[in-house]
């Protein structure tokens, strides 16, 4: 009886020892197995955070590139959260980096193409945001917050103070010197030729070889709808047999 008391006793020691290590040993590779589900190869899952998660500068700035991409149902106004951010970009270095970029990018195309003899190559500029810059009018008028006034935009335009952009500038001199004819394209109406020419000229755009404007009597659907303007230049091209060489817009 001592024996097997002696014996019961040994197999409760082991037993509990087991238990000991066990109770070490789990939560040590609980943590290498958490060490090693970041290491790759892992599984091709993307655990995306909760919107709660997200911050309102990382929201907007996702609201801005779907924007950009055309990707958002329509819209008529910044969202009163990103106000701040939009301010905050347009006013700051990354705006002025996003046009330089893309003027670097047509410089280098207007240079690697090949400019005919007959002066029939064409680069195309918009004039409102690519030549010229509204930000001074959108600065007033909530960078965006509030709904586009065709009215309070129109008085703007007649004050003739929209500042050229640089890198833009810098570009439409360029394509000039390289042999390529100059057409604006713009929104605004027939009856803002005057006040736009002398806009652009006050800014150091000159020599243009045409000046396309919205018609008076478009409606206040089309004066929205800029693809009509695009569309009709394209057919003005053809129409004139002139090879397009660049759209900047």
């Amino acid at each position: 009886m001592r024996s097997q008391r002696h014996g019961d006793c040994f197999v409760l020691f082991l037993v509990s020892l087991l238990l000991v290590v066990v109770a070490v040993n789990v939560p040590a590779a609980a943590a290498a197995a958490d060490e090693e589900a970041h290491l790759l190869p892992r599984p091709l899952v993307i655990e995306l955070p909760t919107a709660a998660e997200v911050p309102a500068e990382v929201w907007c700035a996702s609201w801005r590139l779907a924007a950009e991409a055309d990707n958002l149902a329509p819209w008529k106004a910044v969202p009163e959260e990103c106000v701040g951010y939009v301010r905050e970009y347009v006013t700051g270095v990354a705006y002025r980096s996003d046009l330089e970029v893309v003027a670097r990018e047509a410089s280098a195309y207007a240079r690697a193409a090949r400019v005919g003899d007959d002066g029939r190559d064409v680069w195309v500029f918009d004039v409102d945001e690519t030549l010229l810059s509204n930000l001074p009018y959108y600065a007033e008028h909530g960078y965006g917050l509030e709904l586009f006034d065709h009215g309070e935009f129109d008085k703007w335009v007649e004050k003739g103070d929209a500042p050229a952009i640089p890198s833009s500038l810098k570009l439409y001199k360029e394509v000039r010197e390289l042999g390529f004819k100059t057409f604006l394209l713009t929104g605004r109406s027939e009856g803002h030729q005057g006040i736009t020419v002398e806009n652009l000229k006050k800014q150091g755009f000159h020599d243009w070889d045409k000046l396309i404007l919205r018609y008076n009597h478009f409606t206040a659907l089309q004066k929205s709808a800029v693809s009509i303007l695009h569309i009709a230049l394209h057919l003005l091209l053809l129409w004139e047999n002139f090879p397009l060489g660049h759209d900047i817009c």
